[in-house]
Formats: structure tokens, C-alpha cells, sequence
């Protein structure tokens, strides 16, 4: 009986979805309202780095929830910067950046309100709170020819000011080298003394979204300037010394695995041939012969190399140039081109093309999806989004947030860092090989038929292999030959600086005659390696979800109260859940499954998506009841396109109840008391049975004509109020009530939502949404039921203000009472 009890009462509340709130209620304000980042019960503050999660203590009857952030105690409507309609439980994660923003007490105040069948509550009173910038990195002890500082919770990245160099440098790890002050110049004079400051970047997250298009700078502010000391450089043999970011590595299997890609550490400078050299370069390899490149270092001349996304140094391509660059800092620039000692060319990573960040959740491998309609319940709201990259930078900015998916625009940089591994058992191998910068070697080749006219400019040869940007080349031979400059190579083809005087047949020769300098390894890494001058290093990072064993989660109990995991094993309605941020993640993905193995990733209610992507930390999951296990991994737009997501967390479990109490705004739980028996139908009602189904209606009620194929129709004496029954075979019951939700949106339907719920008849899905006519306010009510097999049910109620309202319960016995057959 309390079982039943139950539902009526659900289904009761459930019809109010949206149309409540014109009028106002006599229960008062939520209360308890505060800001947190993991968990409710955590300590309260009001300074916050990043955007926190909201709640309040519930309020007995609430439908839902209306909620604000704003700049003004008085949330004028230009104040409002943020807001949502429709809050199912009494927490939200607004996924959004907002601008640092201080004042005195606070300068951003948020409030809530519950919807009831009655009307709305007042307002609750602001919180204020302020949005702080994290204090900029302090350095780390460090190694010479490096710079390292403390990795910051949430950044993006940093952009470092190198004052004596006149550079800003943007990297998405914590360390940079000081490949300006060391190469070709390897003195105290210039590498004695780096002076440097740095600050922390942030993606500007739902900048459309900010109602009242208030900006937030993508940066914090600028540390103090720092000193890093090198010593005098020293030579003799090469050696490895270990790789270093927000943790250091010798190699061992004892040793951490790295969250961020690290710094490549090293001293010496004198190679298996014996000569001493000035340049190197890192090489990284997934086996220990060092055959399987993974990774190519840019040119250094420091005994530190950490990869940069936003390009090399403009190396000098002659000897005038080289002269030149020992009497100044070089700038960035595009990398000359590098040949291994046996001829193959060796371009660097980090003059790679842009990765392309990941927008929506790619496929896990191993997983199956569970099948569309098994979600469990629950729908989940989402953020428009739009951004542009900071100034002075190309950290990725989000610009969009869909149902699980995100759009970027500014420049991620190239695909610098690397693929988690299973450290120890698996890592990467890592050396270092001289570089030499030299002249190219004289190369020669043949025209290729049909040969060159004179005034072209694009040459036709055997093979370009070799040939670069800069070369000059001899073309023909006798008194037809003349003498050419490259400008771009492409497959079988030089595009020649300007058109050429003669015309040039099918075998003529083109010599190589003069061109840029080359930057030879002058080692083959297999060498090297079998040497012993080769170490290992493993990467891997993951957020957390947990402290202590406890999840970061938050929401109503099955007694109605607002907790944590920390304090029940249980949630009813839909969890708030939190996690840490990832080293190195600009965007997460959260999905959420019904077994733990083979976890099977449930797709997003209304959109299909079995991941859902988003920029914060905090997520309210789309569930309902039963048991439930999520996980979490970040995405590192430092990786190649296409496998730029990182490890999952473990999964953790959440179990969503059914209330077993009558939920009360933050008072005492009521037990409940002695077994009741089923409560019979309200008096009135008659049974009525329909082909599949039936249904019990008041005795006052008559068939009335509705069209549209229904298998039941009837209306009240006044016709004020209707309801239908119809099936529908082909379309389950979530795919049915989507297409009616769409199609009353476009056809100009207000207040149109849709929820996930149980009734006796099976899983359903309740809609509701109002219409005006002729003045008055009419309310539709829809029950998508799940019939048997690839079918679904309407349960269809359409009412006029009035008796909508006043006929509440009575509605709620009605939905109780269908059933299939």
C-alpha cells in the first residue's frame, strides 16, 4: 500500500513539471544554500579558482528548482550572469567560466527557489561568494638549462615571460628549457642567469553562456620575477641523467610515472665518435633498440630539453647566420630540415600540424554499449558555450556544449606529449644525439617526362628526396643550363623561386649546387642506445574520485536530506559526482554504466552520446533508481588527434533508492509507521478495458471524439478535461516521447519537459508542457509507456488551467490505475 501510495503521489507531482510557478507558495525559502568543489559536507568558503558546485538544504514538495548567479544582491536582470530553470534535485555544477571577480564582503551571489504544485517558494537568501585567480606557480629546485615550477589544480597551461630573451613561451606542462640562452652561445655571459616570471591560462568555457556577456580573462596574474642559475657547461661523454616534470625519474622501476610530459636531462657533450659537439637533440622510442621513434626533439644546445607545442627555434640556415645567432637570442621559428646519419629526414614534433582537439566522446575499446532505452532515468541539462583564445597564446578554448559534446576554436599546438603506458611493466625509452649543422652534400637528380617549358616554374623530377626550401640547383647541361632557387618540394616536384629561361627535356640533370644548412644526427639512436646511453620513463595520469575511500559525491538521501557519499551509501534522485583535475586535462568525459564489468556505458538521455564531455570537474548524473557505476578520464589536447583521451578512473559505485520517506525541507524524517494495506481506487472510478491495456476512469466521464487513430478517448461533463490512450509500434517509449517534445517545440509549446519515471504500467516517460488559447493556459500531460517489444504507450491528458489544478490527485489515480496487458 505505501508502494502504491507512493506513486500516486509521484505521479501527482510529477504532472506539474513546468507549469508551476505563477503563483506564489506559503512554505518558506530554501535554505542552506553554499558553494563547493568535491563534496557538500566539505568545509564552507566563499573564495573560489574555479567555478564551484551549488546546494541547499531540500524543500518538502519541491517539483524542482529555479536557480541564479549573479553581480547584484538585487539580481537585476543586466546582473544575471548565469541561470537555470529546471533543477531536479537540490545541486548543480554550472559548467561555465566565470571572471575573477572580488568585493567587499563578495562580489557574485547565487540563490534558488523550489517549485511546488502550490506555486513558488520566495527566494532564498544570496550567497556571495568571489572568484580568485590562483596564485601564480612558484618555482621547483630544478637542473641546469631547465625551469620548473608547481603545477596549478585546474590550469591549462602557462604562458612564461623570458625577460632577458624578450619571448612569452606557452607550454601545458611544468617545466621549460632554456634552449635561447645556451645555443650557440655557451658562456656565463648568456646562460649564467635566466630571468623569468610566469602565469597560470584557463579555457574560457561557455562565454555565450554568461547571459549577460560579462567577459573572464583567460589568464591569472603574473608572478614576481625569478632567478634560475646555470653553471659553467661542462663536456665529456654524453649521459643521461633522468626525466623531471611535477616528479622525478631515474629510469627505475621504483621510480613515478609522470603526469606531465616531462624534461629530458643530460650532461656532456661528446658522442661515440669522440668530438665534441655543440647542438643535440632527444629521441624518444617505444623498445629498447631505439628502432621505433615516438618522439623527435627539437635542435638544443641546453643540457635540458622539454617539448614546446607552439614550434622550434628559427635555427640559422648558413654560416653567416650561425655567426650571427652567437650574438643573439634566436627567435621561434621553423626548424631547418634534419637528417639521420643514414639519410632518412628527421622532422621535430613540435613543428608538427595542430592536433585536433576531441569534441565529443570517442568509442571505449572493449566496451559494448548498453542498448538505447535502458538509461534508467533522469535527463541532464546543458550549457551553450562559445570562447576564443587568450591573448598572447593558443591555449584551447571551449566554444560549445551539446549533449555530451564540445567545439574549440584557438590553437592547441602540436602534438607534443605522449600515450599512457602501464608503468613499470611498460614505458618509453629515451637518448640523446649530437647534432651537427652543415651544408648539404651535393645531390643530383633527372627531369622527368614530358619535361619543363621555359616560363615554368614548376619542375618535374625522378625524386625529390633530399631537395629543400633554399637549395640551389644547377637544371641541363651545355648552353642550356642555368641555375634555380627551390621554394617548396612536393613529391616529384620543385617549385622553382622564379620561371625558367630554357626548356628542359626528359633526362637533363638538376644538381644541387648550394643550399641551407642541414642539421645532421651525427649517431644512429640503435647505436647510441646499445652504447647504455639510453634510459626509461613511464607516463600516466588519471583524476581521482575519491578521498579516503569516499566518493566526491553529493545529493538527497532516500530520508530527503542533502548528503554525501561520505555519509550514505545511497542517493535518491539524480547524484551530483566530482572529481580532482587531471595533470594535463583540458576536457573530461564522464560515463555511467549498470555493471561494473563489462562496463557497458549507457547513452545520454535525448541525444544518444555514450560519453558525456565537458571542461568543469562536477556533473549531475542523468540516472534513476538502481545501481550505478561511473568513471571519469581527462582528454590532453597535447596528444595526436584521435587518442588524446587519458586512463579512466576506476569506476566507482553509486546506488540511486527510491524514497522510503516523505521528503521534508531540512527537518526531522518522519519513519514510517505500521504496514498499510492497498488502498482501493477512489470511489467514482469505473474499470474500462482496451485492446492491450486498461485503465480506470470516473463514472461521470463519456467518450468524446479526439481523431488521430486513438484507441481510447473520453473528456469530464465540461470537457475541460480529456484524456487518451494510444500505441505505437516501431518507436520505444524514450524515442516516441522525444519526437512529441520536439515537435511541441517547434510547434511553440512553453514550458516543455520531459522526465524519466516508474509507474505500475513499466518505465515511462513523463512530458509536460503548456499552450495558450483564447487567453487561457492549457496544461498537456503525456506517459510514454514501454510496451512489449520495439513498442510504446501514450497516456495523453490535456486540461485547462483550472481544472489541471484542481484535479491533481485525481490525475495521479488515473496514471496509477493503467496498466498493460
Amino acid at each position: 500500500m505505501l508502494r502504491a501510495r507512493l506513486l500516486i503521489l509521484l505521479a501527482s507531482v510529477l504532472m506539474l513539471g513546468g507549469v508551476a510557478g505563477t503563483a506564489s507558495s506559503d512554505t518558506g525559502a530554501p535554505t542552506g544554500l553554499h558553494a563547493f568543489l568535491l563534496r557538500a559536507d566539505e568545509p564552507v568558503r566563499t573564495s573560489f579558482t574555479r567555478t564551484p558546485a551549488f546546494a541547499w538544504t531540500p524543500v518538502a514538495g519541491a517539483l524542482h528548482y529555479e536557480f541564479q548567479l549573479s553581480l547584484s544582491t538585487t539580481f537585476r536582470d543586466n546582473s544575471v550572469v548565469w541561470a537555470s530553470s529546471n533543477v531536479p534535485t537540490p545541486v548543480i555544477a554550472p559548467d561555465l567560466t566565470l571572471p575573477w571577480i572580488t568585493g567587499n564582503p563578495h562580489s557574485l551571489y547565487a540563490r534558488v527557489r523550489a517549485v511546488l504544485a502550490t506555486g513558488v517558494t520566495p527566494w532564498s537568501d544570496g550567497f556571495g561568494f568571489d572568484m580568485v585567480p590562483p596564485a601564480p606557480p612558484t618555482p621547483l629546485p630544478s637542473y641546469p638549462g631547465l625551469i620548473r615550477w608547481t603545477p596549478i589544480e585546474g590550469a591549462t597551461a602557462y604562458q612564461i615571460w623570458l625577460l632577458d630573451a624578450k619571448k612569452m613561451e606557452i607550454v601545458t606542462t611544468n617545466v621549460l628549457d632554456e634552449r635561447e640562452f645556451y645555443i650557440f652561445h655557451e658562456t656565463q655571459q648568456w646562460m649564467g642567469s635566466v630571468r623569468w616570471r610566469i602565469r597560470v591560462l584557463r579555457t574560457d568555457n561557455s562565454a555565450s553562456g554568461r547571459l549577460n556577456t560579462i567577459p573572464a580573462v583567460q589568464f591569472g596574474p603574473w608572478s614576481q620575477t625569478y632567478v634560475s642559475t646555470n653553471p659553467a657547461f661542462s663536456g665529456g661523454p654524453l649521459q643521461l641523467v633522468g626525466t623531471v616534470s611535477d616528479v622525478f625519474s631515474n629510469g627505475s622501476a621504483n621510480s613515478p610515472a609522470h603526469k606531465l610530459m616531462p624534461a629530458f636531462l643530460f650532461t656532456g657533450n661528446t658522442g661515440l665518435n669522440g668530438q665534441p659537439s655543440e647542438l643535440f637533440r632527444v629521441e624518444v622510442f617505444t623498445d629498447k633498440q631505439c628502432l621505433n621513434r615516438v618522439f623527435t626533439g627539437a635542435v638544443t644546445g641546453a643540457p635540458a630539453y622539454a617539448p614546446r607545442p607552439f614550434g622550434p627555434l628559427a635555427l640559422p640556415t648558413s654560416a653567416p647566420g650561425v655567426a650571427s645567432a652567437r650574438a643573439a637570442f634566436l627567435p621561434d621559428g621553423a626548424e631547418p630540415a634534419g637528417l639521420t646519419v643514414d639519410g632518412d629526414s628527421l622532422d621535430t614534433t613540435e613543428s608538427a600540424p595542430d592536433a585536433a582537439p576531441t569534441g565529443s566522446a570517442p568509442p571505449a575499446p572493449g566496451d559494448t554499449p548498453a542498448s538505447p532505452g535502458s538509461t534508467g532515468g533522469g535527463s541532464s541539462s546543458s550549457s551553450s558555450s562559445s570562447s576564443s583564445a587568450p591573448s598572447g597564446s593558443a591555449a584551447p578554448a571551449n566554444s560549445g556544449l551539446t549533449g555530451g559534446t564540445i567545439t574549440w576554436s584557438g590553437r592547441p599546438g602540436a602534438p607534443i606529449d605522449l600515450w599512457d603506458v602501464d608503468w613499470p611493466t611498460s614505458g618509453y625509452y629515451w637518448t640523446v644525439i649530437p647534432v651537427s649543422a652543415t651544408p648539404p652534400d651535393a645531390l643530383s637528380t633527372a627531369v622527368l617526362p614530358p619535361g619543363a617549358k621555359a616560363a615554368d616554374t614548376v619542375l618535374p623530377v625522378a625524386n625529390s628526396h633530399g631537395f629543400d626550401v633554399g637549395d640551389v640547383v644547377q637544371i641541363g647541361a651545355g648552353p642550356n643550363t642555368e641555375t634555380k632557387s627551390i621554394v617548396a618540394v612536393s613529391g616529384t616536384q620543385l617549385t622553382l623561386a622564379s620561371a625558367l629561361t630554357f626548356q628542359h627535356g626528359a633526362g637533363e640533370p638538376v644538381v644541387r649546387t648550394s643550399g641551407n644548412f642541414q642539421y645532421h644526427d651525427l649517431e644512429l639512436p640503435q647505436d647510441a642506445c646499445a652504447s647504455g646511453r639510453v634510459a626509461r620513463f613511464g607516463k600516466e595520469g588519471e583524476p581521482s574520485l575519491t578521498a579516503s575511500g569516499d566518493l566526491f559525491a553529493t545529493g538527497l538521501s532516500s530520508t530527503g536530506r542533502l548528503t554525501s557519499a561520505l555519509h550514505t551509501t545511497a542517493f535518491y534522485g539524480q547524484p551530483l559526482v566530482s572529481w580532482t583535475p587531471a595533470l594535463g586535462a583540458t576536457a573530461y568525459e564522464v560515463q555511467w554504466s549498470k555493471t561494473r564489468y563489462p562496463f557497458q556505458p549507457q547513452p545520454i538521455p535525448g541525444s544518444g552520446n555514450l560519453g558525456y564531455m565537458t571542461t568543469g570537474t562536477s556533473l549531475v548524473l542523468p540516472v534513476g533508481p538502481g545501481t550505478w557505476y561511473y568513471r571519469v578520464r581527462g582528454f590532453d589536447y597535447s596528444l595526436p588527434s584521435g587518442s588524446q583521451q587519458m586512463s579512466w578512473s576506476d569506476p566507482a559505485k553509486l546506488v540511486v533508492a527510491k524514497p522510503t520517506y516523505k521528503i521534508v525541507g531540512g527537518g526531522q524524517a518522519k519513519k514510517p509507521g505500521a504496514p498499510k494495506k492497498p488502498t482501493a481506487p477512489a470511489v467514482g472510478l469505473k474499470p474500462i478495458n482496451g485492446t492491450g491495456f486498461s485503465i480506470k476512469l470516473p463514472t461521470t466521464w463519456k467518450p468524446c471524439t479526439q481523431g488521430g487513430g486513438n484507441l481510447l478517448s473520453y473528456c469530464d461533463a465540461t470537457k475541460a478535461i480529456d484524456v487518451s490512450v494510444q500505441d505505437d509500434v516501431g518507436l520505444t517509449y524514450q524515442q516516441y516521447a522525444a519526437l512529441v517534445a520536439t515537435t511541441l517545440k517547434n510547434q511553440g509549446f512553453a514550458n516543455v519537459q520531459t522526465k524519466d519515471v516508474s509507474l505500475p504500467a513499466g518505465p515511462a516517460v513523463a512530458l509536460t508542457a503548456t499552450r495558450t488559447v483564447n487567453g487561457h493556459v492549457v496544461h498537456e500531460l503525456g506517459y510514454f509507456v514501454q510496451g512489449p517489444g520495439n513498442s510504446s504507450w501514450l497516456l495523453a491528458f490535456d486540461a485547462k488551467d483550472g481544472s489541471y489544478l484542481k484535479n491533481l490527485k485525481l490525475l495521479g489515480q488515473i496514471v496509477s490505475s493503467f496498466k498493460l496487458r
